[in-house]
């Protein structure tokens, strides 16, 4: 059995997971040290602070992952960005 602990909160009469530190770090092969670096630096996933315990919204957590997807050349997936056009000479 998994550590995973399922928080389930009532949200718009939907269902919404929560994901803590440790769960998270497993599921991208991190180090819990990683994601408190992230949130010190603001950046990854948005979090929340609930008496001193961190949880991730699973919805925040695929959000970010979306928006990390790289095409093969390696450029950022995102249909609000819109590439330059090459100038001609």
């Amino acid at each position: 059995m998994s550590r995973q602990h399922d928080i389930e909160a009532q949200r718009n009469g939907g269902l919404v997971r929560h994901l803590d530190q440790h769960d998270l770090a497993n599921r991208w092969g991190l180090s819990i040290r990683t994601l408190e670096r992230w949130r010190y630096l603001n950046q990854g996933p948005a979090f929340l602070k609930l008496g001193g315990r961190i949880l991730y919204r699973l919805e925040d957590v695929e959000a970010f992952e979306a928006a990390q997807a790289r095409d093969p050349a390696g450029a950022v997936q995102r249909p609000d960005t819109v590439v330059p056009a090459k100038a001609t000479a």
